[in-house]
């Protein structure tokens, strides 16, 4: 197999087969990220793609349901490249219903409409975006690369193509100065394009990130592990979606491992309540390193 630099998958993608497309990030500016550092944003030839769709078939069935589509984010490619690479994997995979990957809000608000749906035809779908907040605050002290407004026009066209998409979240984005703010405005983008799954991971202040320049500046400040979790439960009292949208806590950068369909609201809270209640204090008032996402 052909792959460059790291490879990530979300956890629930674990018994997915990975096929790069590109690698690196075509955008690599986050402040809080250093998961393509070092790697610069490139293009697999399409020889490379055929060979390792070759080497995939010798381990996966012929009906193989689901691929996912690598590294940061492929759907910065043309669309036609894209419809090229769909056909090459189902001449190996017939029965596939998903092509899967990590995308930005940068990248799909490029492609009109039309292509979109040319995408979900061509069997694009379950898309991972990182949202992260719907705050523009929040967003720019990220620096995401969007802004709310192309957040919500992006999505809505995702929603007319059909594509579903997981939104990924963080918890604690906007420090102690933006919390209240992440979490309405980030209820407001979720109520407002419902995704497939919400998928929450607790911010890490990791070396060598523009955010952890910030931090030891004062320009950020961390939430404490129980205000991520009281955050958390706010985050899902305000959320008004279908009851079949899953809510996924189970990243291992998250102290309270939380997940649920939102149709038991209730219960998700009472969870969270519960680690507040049983977590030692030390922890809870604690403001954990993390040195990896």
């Amino acid at each position: 197999m052909h792959y460059t630099g790291p490879v990530y998958r979300h956890p629930l993608e674990a018994n997915t087969p990975i096929l790069e497309i590109t690698y690196g990030c075509s955008w690599n500016k986050c402040n809080f990220c250093n998961m393509y550092h070092g790697v610069r944003f490139g293009v697999s030839p399409i020889e490379h793609i055929r060979e390792d769709l070759e080497e995939l078939s010798q381990f996966y069935p012929k009906n193989l349901s689901k691929i996912t589509v690598a590294n940061g984010d492929p759907l910065a490619l043309p669309t036609k490249r894209l419809l090229e690479i769909s056909d090459l994997i189902q001449e190996y995979f017939p029965k596939i219903y998903a092509i899967s990957c990590q995308s930005s809000i940068r990248n799909i608000k490029r492609k009109p409409q039309e292509e979109l749906n040319q995408l979900y035809e061509a069997k694009y779908d379950d898309i991972y975006i990182g949202i992260e907040s719907g705050s523009d605050k929040v967003l720019k002290l990220l620096n995401k690369g969007h802004s709310s407004q192309q957040a919500y026009e992006t999505l809505e066209k995702l929603e007319n193509a059909k594509i579903r998409y997981i939104s990924l979240l963080m918890g604690g984005a906007g420090g102690k100065e933006y919390s209240t703010e992440h979490v309405l405005e980030t209820a407001r983008i979720l109520n407002a394009y419902p995704p497939k799954m919400i998928s929450i991971i607790t911010t890490g202040i990791v070396s060598g990130t523009k955010l952890a320049e910030m931090q030891e500046k004062g320009e950020f400040v961390q939430l404490t592990e129980r205000e991520i979790i009281q955050e958390e439960i706010e985050l899902i009292k305000h959320l008004e979606v279908p009851e079949n949208v899953y809510f996924f806590g189970h990243h291992n950068n998250n102290v309270a491992k939380v997940s649920g369909h939102l149709k038991d609201k209730d219960k998700i809270i009472e969870k969270f309540e519960n680690k507040l209640e049983k977590l030692p204090d030390n922890i809870l008032d604690s403001c954990i390193k993390r040195e990896y996402l």
